[in-house]
C-alpha cells in the first residue's frame, strides 16, 4: 500500500480498449454446445479507471470476459506496474462473466467438455496488452476531479435468486460518479451489481457483453464523455432466469436498459461531490482448504437421480425456471462425477494445492470500500460483508483470479445442485473471505 501525508485532492481518468477476439473461437459458458462465434454483436472491452490522491494510486480494470485467471492477473499487474509504477496490490482486474465471450483459462472441468478448447495464448497476450494500454492512457491523463458514491435500488430489474424465487438477493447497485473539478464534466462511472449476465443462451453465436453492454450504454448516453467500469458482485446464485421473457438480444436490451436507466436516476441525483477523496489499497493471500469428493459410484447415483427429475419436469411442462434449474442440476451432477474421478486419479489433490493460497483485496475509494474476491460466491456472503462493514462496502467477485467453481452456502451444499456440485471448496471458504475482508476494511477505515 502506498500513502502520503499530503492531500492535493483526487485525480482521475478513464480509458478503454477493445478486446474482441480477432479470429473465430468457441464462446464459453454453457456445457456440451459447440458455439464457434459467427460474428460480433457488440465489442468486448477492457475498461479502466485510474484514481490518485497524493502518492496513492489505484487502477480498476473490467474485462468483458468470463474469467481472469490468477496467472493472467499476476502477469498483467507486472506489466502495469512496470509501465506506471502502480503497486500490484493497488490494481484490481475483473471479469464481468459474460457467457458470450472466449475461453480465458484452463479449467479442469472445461477440459472434460469436448467442445471447449484451451485458451489461446496469443489472445490472452492481446488482452493483457490492451489492458496495460488502457491503464497507461488513463494514468497519463489524470486530471483534477471530484467524486461521490451513491446506490440504486435495482431489485428485480435484471433477475434475482436463480435457485429459490424467495431466496437472498442484493437489490443494491453501488455507484461511483467521477467528474472534473474544473467544469463538472463527467469522467467515469464505477458500478457494482450482483447478477449473472446470462440472458443470451447457448443458441447465440455472437460475441456480446450480454445485458451489461446495454446497461453501460444507458449510463454513457446519460453522461456523455464518461466511461463505465462495470463490476459484477456476488452473483453465484443470481441470474435473470426468473424474469426473462426470451433469451434474445432484444431481451438483453430490455433488462440492461431498465437497469442502466435506474442507475442513471440515482447518479443524476448525486450532489455531495468531494475532491477530498482518500485512496488506499491492501491485499493478502489466505489459506484455503479444498473439499474431498465422493466415490465415483456415489456420484453416478446422484447424476442418475438428477436426470430422472429433469425428464419428469420436462414431461410435466413445469415451466422455464424449474426446468432450467433441473437441467443445471444435471450439469452439476455430471461435474460431480468428474470430480469423483479426479479424486481417484489424484488430480483433485493437485488442484486443491494449486488453489490453496488465494487473494483478497480491499480498496478504499473516498467514503466507501471496494472488495475484490475471486471465484463465484453466493450473494449471502456479500450481504454479510456489507452488513458488518463499518463504512459502505461493495464486493466485486470474478476479480484477480478464480476459485475453480462456486462458493456456496452451507444450506446449498446440503441441498446439492449445480453450484454445490461444481465446486472445489466448501462453504467455509465464504466465511473466510468475509472475515479477511472485514479485517482489511478495518485497517483501511
Amino acid at each position: 500500500m502506498t500513502s502520503s501525508n499530503t492531500n492535493p485532492g483526487l485525480e482521475a481518468a478513464f480509458a478503454r480498449r477493445e478486446v474482441t477476439p480477432q479470429k473465430p473461437t468457441q464462446l464459453v459458458g454453457y456445457p456440451h454446445v459447440e458455439r464457434i462465434f459467427t460474428g460480433v454483436h457488440d465489442p468486448l472491452y477492457a475498461s479502466a479507471i485510474v484514481l490518485r490522491n497524493g502518492a496513492s494510486t489505484v487502477a480498476v480494470v473490467s474485462f468483458d470476459l468470463i474469467f481472469v485467471s490468477p496467472d493472467f492477473t499476476r502477469e498483467c499487474r507486472e506489466h502495469i506496474t512496470r509501465t506506471t509504477g502502480i503497486p500490484a496490490e493497488n490494481i484490481l482486474l475483473h471479469a464481468t462473466h459474460t457467457h458470450s465471450g472466449p475461453v480465458t483459462l484452463d479449467l479442469f472441468l472445461f477440459k472434460a467438455d469436448g467442445v471447449v478448447p484451451p485458451p489461446d495464448p496469443e489472445y490472452l497476450q492481446y488482452v493483457r496488452d490492451q489492458a496495460v494500454a488502457a491503464v497507461t492512457e488513463a494514468w497519463r491523463n489524470l486530471q483534477p476531479c471530484e467524486a461521490a458514491w451513491t446506490t440504486a435500488d435495482v431489485k428485480g430489474l435484471a433477475g434475482g435468486n436463480r435457485i429459490d424465487a424467495n431466496g437472498a438477493e442484493d437489490p443494491e447497485a453501488g455507484l461511483l460518479l467521477v467528474r472534473r473539478r474544473e467544469d463538472h464534466k463527467p469522467v467515469a462511472v464505477l458500478s457494482v451489481y450482483s447478477m449473472h449476465p446470462t440472458v443470451l443462451h447457448e443458441d447465440s453465436k455472437l460475441i456480446s457483453g450480454d445485458f451489461i453492454a446495454y446497461a453501460r450504454q444507458e449510463i454513457e448516453k446519460a453522461f456523455p464523455g464518461a466511461g463505465t467500469v462495470y463490476l459484477n458482485g456476488t452473483a453465484g446464485n443470481q441470474s435473470p432466469r426468473r424474469v426473462v421473457r426470451s433469451q434474445t438480444f432484444a431481451e438483453a436490451e430490455r433488462l440492461g436498459g431498465a437497469l442502466g436507466r435506474r442507475m442513471v436516476e440515482s447518479l443524476k441525483a448525486v450532489c455531495d461531490f468531494s475532491a477530498d477523496f482518500p485512496i488506499a489499497a491492501r491485499s493478502e493471500l489466505i489459506s484455503l482448504e479444498g473439499k474431498k469428493f465422493p466415490p465415483v459410484a456415489e456420484a453416478q447415483a446422484v447424476l442418475d437421480a438428477a436426470n430422472r427429475n429433469f425428464e419428469k419436469l420436462k414431461a410435466d411442462n413445469a415451466g422455464h425456471a424449474p426446468i432450467r434449474t433441473a437441467e443445471c442440476t444435471v450439469f452439476g451432477a455430471e461435474k460431480l462425477v468428474l470430480w469423483a474421478t479426479a479424486e481417484e486419479s489424484g488430480v483433485a489433490e493437485v488442484l486443491r494445492q494449486k488453489y490453496s493460497r488465494c487473494e483478497v483485496q480491499v480498496i478504499k475509494l473516498g467514503t466507501s470500500l471496494l472488495a475484490a474476491w475471486p471465484g463465484e460466491f453466493f450473494v449471502e456472503f456479500g450481504l454479510e460483508a456489507k452488513k458488518r462493514a463499518k463504512i459502505p462496502l461493495f464486493v466485486a467477485t470474478y476479480s484477480n483470479g478464480e476459485l475453480h467453481g462456486y462458493i456456496v452456502t452451507p444450506e446449498a451444499a446440503a441441498d446439492g445442485g449445480y453450484e454445490a456440485q461444481n465446486s472445489l471448496f466448501p462453504p467455509s471458504v465464504g466465511a473466510q473471505y468475509v472475515e479477511a475482508t472485514l479485517k482489511l476494511a478495518e485497517a483501511l477505515a
